[in-house]
């Protein structure tokens, strides 16, 4: 199972096998929260990432709170498994050390614009040149094909470019940013898959290539999935968006003490809800065992199902719904997740200690290898404190 290897010990461990990417080496030239995120699954696989920053350091390592300059929880918690080394792209000698790194790594991904790596002497072409197998990852705001290419890109710009911020705000008529790194962390994965995808390539072929993960794109794509709607076909049949979620009325379910998550899915579970409740009239009322007919009437069902929801407390709730199998869960918020019986019995939240921070707290990897499991191995670097090794003595 996964876990931290040698729990609460500071310091870099390197146990033999780490993850299922152990022996593959990663250049990572990504900031902020987009790229990180990519390079630290990779790193939670078992991957030798080096995060190449300049003398300055990621700009994230400044961003939220901090119990000393430069190591934010934020960049504690996307940087770790890491090794760093400090590297100034703009002059000739730190020029001369990444090239000496691109010809050991078989990884090399950037969320750098890609006419800026041009002009540093980093594109693919002039990578390629150096290392001929490498897998070469931008991932880039805007795909370099289309009419926007080069464009600044942050995560509140690609939510509103989207079509996210007005999807939050659909209700209101006014369009919201959801309250998390939304468009960053979706990209981010997005990042980690595709260059997965790539190690298997060159798994099989010996080849490696250039790979384009465009943030716009990718999120336009996650936003439409189900919000296609009538605008699936050609011609149209009706208007973009999942009804269901626009229209259907579902909110949390207020309680007498709070709020629970309530979805009765299947025409049993709504047949069961209303029985148990002693509203058996609305199953022929809002034609339960007709699916289509029943999310006609979706809102008024809902509507319903909070009138019955608020006159009883929570636990009561609960257990009802879990002997009936009807899908629910206690409401819990970012304050008391913690607290959560599921998320401790699993042991997700870790305490390590950082070798300058102090006890600090993570999450482990949530991915279970049977045989080749995840662990965390390093806390997130100070900045460049690992130069020396990574790039030699007298760097």
């Amino acid at each position: 199972m996964n876990a931290i290897n040698q729990t609460d010990v500071a310091g870099e461990i390197r146990p033999a096998n780490r993850g299922p990417l152990t022996g593959i080496k990663v250049l990572d030239l990504t900031a902020v929260v987009l790229g990180p995120v990519a390079t630290q699954v990779l790193a939670d696989y078992g991957a030798d990432v080096i995060k190449v920053e300049p003398p300055e350091g990621d700009l994230m390592r400044a961003n939220g709170i901090s119990r000393t300059s430069g190591m934010s929880s934020t960049f504690m918690n996307i940087n770790r498994n890491k090794s760093s080394v400090c590297i100034d792209l703009k002059s000739e000698q730190g020029k001369a050390r990444l090239c000496q790194l691109i010809a050991q790594s078989d990884v090399l991904v950037h969320n750098i614009r890609v006419k800026a790596m041009e002009r540093l002497g980093f594109g693919y072409a002039e990578v390629a040149k150096i290392n001929p197998t490498i897998i070469y990852c931008a991932a880039t705001g805007f795909g370099e094909g289309g009419a926007f290419a080069g464009q600044p890109a942050f995560d509140d710009i690609i939510q509103g470019a989207c079509g996210l911020a007005h999807l939050v705000g659909h209700e209101s008529g006014v369009p919201e940013y959801p309250p998390t790194l939304l468009a960053d962390k979706i990209a981010g994965l997005a990042t980690a898959n595709a260059i997965l995808g790539a190690l298997v390539y060159k798994a099989r072929t010996g080849e490696g290539q250039y790979v384009e993960v465009p943030m716009f794109e990718t999120m336009v794509a996650f936003t439409m999935t189900e919000h296609l709607g009538g605008q699936g076909f050609k011609p149209p049949i009706g208007d973009a968006g999942y009804a269901r979620l626009l229209k259907g009325g579902r909110k949390p379910s207020p309680t007498k003490d709070g709020y629970i998550a309530l979805l009765p899915y299947t025409e049993q579970h709504w047949r069961a809800f209303f029985h148990h409740f002693g509203r058996g009239e609305f199953i022929d009322q809002f034609n339960i065992s007709n699916r289509i007919e029943r999310n006609k009437n979706i809102q008024a069902i809902y509507a319903e199902l909070r009138n019955i929801t608020r006159q009883y407390s929570t636990r009561e709730l609960m257990a009802v719904c879990r002997e009936m199998d009807i899908p629910v869960a206690e409401m819990y918020s970012i304050h008391t997740i913690q607290t959560h019986p599921h998320v401790q019995s699993t042991g997700l939240f870790k305490t390590m200690v950082h070798p300058t921070e102090g006890e600090v707290v993570t999450t482990r990897p949530t991915a279970l290898f049977s045989k080749s499991p995840c662990s965390i191995y390093k806390p997130a670097p100070n900045l460049g404190e690992d130069s020396e090794r990574v790039l030699g003595a007298g760097h």
